[in-house]
């Protein structure tokens, strides 16, 4: 995986959700006070929105004063003031007892640069840190991401997500992944690299990709929805892709 032309960045890391991750009812009080505050005010999914193939947005939204912005906090009054509200000693990044963490940043800003923030606003593949299962989902809805997850830009998203998300995959991560101990595996960045990807035909990736496509297109009209069967193929293909025999089939899934 680390040798396509693909970016892993972590979610974004407040050092305090609370101030930071606001609900639809907030973030509508902010912009009736101040619609220049919409400007910072982004949609953001966690780990536990985070399904296969799909995510569930749960109208939560993040207050994006990341450090790279360089914003100046008296452009945004009404936001300053729900900083202050919350507490601007906690939201001091100090290091005393009772703020963050020590860094370099000013109080109202996150506790990470978020340098990369326009990745969030490209089509990506974002996972949770901790699950028992691949749970890879498809946004190119520009939604940012908070600290839980990991997401993915670059080249190839829906032929990769169909391979990260294949029963050949979570056989794999299962031997190199490492536990939590609580029968989840860790989805860290530097293991996902790991993922050997087999080089296919123009023709085999598109019959992936079409596939993929069907199984989002159904889950945005209802996330319920069965895909079970769609899933079965994408994993036919995959097996046909890594060469695998009918012995290596069945060991791959009795996990």
């Amino acid at each position: 995986m680390k040798d396509f032309n693909v970016r892993i960045n972590f979610g974004i890391k407040t050092g305090y959700n609370e101030a930071f991750i606001i609900d639809e009812n907030k973030k509508n009080e902010l912009i009736k006070a101040d619609e220049k505050n919409a400007e910072i005010i982004k949609p953001i999914i966690r780990g536990r929105d985070l399904k296969k193939y799909f995510y569930e947005y749960e109208n939560l939204w993040v207050i994006s004063t990341f450090p790279s912005l360089k914003i100046n906090i008296e452009d945004y009054p009404s936001i300053k003031d729900h900083f202050i509200e919350v507490g601007k000693k906690r939201l001091e990044q100090s290091g005393e007892i009772g703020s963050r963490k020590k860094t370099s940043n000013k109080w109202f800003e996150t506790q990470d640069s978020i340098s990369y923030w326009r990745d969030f606003e490209k089509p990506k593949i974002v996972w949770g840190e901790i699950s028992d299962k691949p749970k890879f989902a498809f946004d190119d809805e520009k939604y940012f991401a908070e600290a839980t997850t990991f997401f993915m830009t670059g080249e190839k998203l829906k032929f990769l997500l169909a391979i990260l998300n294949s029963k050949v995959s979570e056989w794999y991560f299962n031997l190199i992944g490492t536990t939590t101990g609580m029968g989840t595996n860790r989805w860290k960045k530097y293991k996902i690299e790991l993922l050997p990807i087999k080089i296919t035909s123009q023709a085999q990736e598109k019959e992936i990709e079409i596939l993929v496509n069907q199984i989002l297109a159904i889950k945005k009209q209802d996330p319920l929805a069965n895909i079970i069967e769609l899933e079965n193929q994408i994993n036919q293909l995959v097996y046909q892709l890594y060469d695998l025999t009918e012995e290596e089939i069945k060991i791959v899934e009795r996990v």
